[in-house]
């Protein structure tokens, strides 16, 4: 086999997005089915405005929270498959030129649905660990008649069934895609002549310095990435700063619940990155290093150009809690009485940001370290 169960094991952030994203909506939709079976018992209107404020809620982070991180564990998916194939060129084009077609050896990619089958199976089961707890919050006034939990198969098909077999075929299908190149190219390793530049771009280009165009050209040549780090700076932001103002608006545990998934996807997530940033880039910093280029300069040149990119993130994710925020309580829970007013928390957001920038800044010093630690002796050798 191609590609065997180790490889499909680095998929790890596929595999936690998937269980964050099944967690989250398992909750609320096995919630969902089992209150359309007291509709009936519901006598008063006050009841009946709480149970619609509870069928929106349901809906509302079902699309939004689960279709936010459906979408990013796609394209983490398509980013590992390409990266994949790109570390792999020879092997690649050597099974082509014995005549292996592209489908024959894009089905060896079924193996990384298994990271998606891994993260929905441990989602659905932490669901219904958490479950009955979940229940008693979300009815904690007995506003509503008591909801019985019972266990809906079609859970499974939605979030375990259907997810695995959608992201086995997407393996496959955008590795096929992939494939579609001649052998020869790939037994090269993809080394081909790189067209001149425009004429007008190369004198634009003249007046900026090596380091601000490696720093550009880091940047443009793996946009996946940069996605990956707006994301988890996006999720930082996001989810601690949402975390607090749940303890308000619903409980305490789905303020720590929140917390620990924005925590764990931004974590994974800048990690993956920033490592496949590092690996991508060892022959040229062991290059720079070579021509006298200080550790400073390096980090600068490779890791730099993502700093702005991740506070983008983080004023993205403080608008995106706000706006979900005021759509729960002016909108959904808008007939409700007693619910808090939502204001703006100041103080809250300076507080992420703090805490944001030393938790970045601590993880690029720590990955600095690691550029210094790169062998040269190693990389030449290569």
């Amino acid at each position: 086999m191609l590609i065997g169960i180790k490889n499909a094991s680095r998929l790890i952030g596929i595999s936690i997005i998937s269980c964050c994203a099944v967690l989250i909506c398992t909750m609320f939709l096995n919630f969902y089915l089992d209150l359309q079976s007291i509709e009936r018992e519901i006598t008063t209107e006050l009841s009946m405005i709480f149970y619609n404020a509870q069928v929106s809620t349901a809906k509302v982070v079902c699309l939004v929270s689960g279709g936010c991180l459906w979408m990013t564990s796609v394209v983490m998916l398509m980013f590992y498959i390409k990266h994949y194939i790109d570390t792999h060129k020879k092997e690649l084009g050597i099974l082509k030129a014995l005549g292996y077609s592209n489908l024959k050896v894009a089905k060896n990619f079924w193996v990384f649905g298994i990271s998606a089958f891994i993260g929905t199976a441990i989602g659905v089961g932490g669901a219904f660990l958490l479950m009955p707890r979940f229940y008693a919050l979300q009815n904690e006034d007995n506003a509503l008649p008591e909801i019985a939990m019972h266990f809906h198969p079609i859970i499974l098909l939605y979030f375990v069934a259907l997810p695995t077999m959608f992201f086995t075929m997407l393996s496959i299908g955008y590795a096929w895609r992939k494939l579609r190149q001649p052998a020869l190219p790939l037994l090269k390793d993809g080394l081909q002549a790189t067209p001149a530049p425009p004429k007008g771009k190369t004198e634009k280009s003249r007046g900026i310095s090596f380091l601000e165009e490696l720093k550009k050209n880091t940047l443009k040549s793996k946009k996946a990435l940069v996605f990956f780090i707006l994301f988890a700076s996006f999720c930082f932001s996001a989810m601690t700063q949402m975390s607090f103002s749940m303890k308000d608006l619903s409980s305490e545990m789905m303020g720590a619940m929140m917390l620990i998934i924005g925590l764990t996807l931004a974590f994974t997530t800048l990690f993956l990155a920033v490592t496949t940033v590092i690996k991508g880039n060892t022959k040229t910093i062991a290059m720079m290093r070579v021509f006298g280029y200080s550790q400073k300069e390096c980090c600068r040149a490779i890791l730099g150009g993502y700093r702005p990119i991740s506070y983008i993130g983080f004023l993205i994710g403080t608008v995106y809690q706000y706006t979900l925020l005021r759509i729960m309580v002016d909108i959904v829970f808008k007939d409700m009485a007693n619910v808090p007013a939502y204001q703006f928390d100041v103080p809250v957001m300076f507080l992420s940001l703090a805490s944001f920038i030393i938790v970045y800044e601590i993880l690029m010093f720590a990955y600095s370290n690691k550029i210094r630690k790169i062998s040269i002796k190693e990389i030449m050798v290569e």
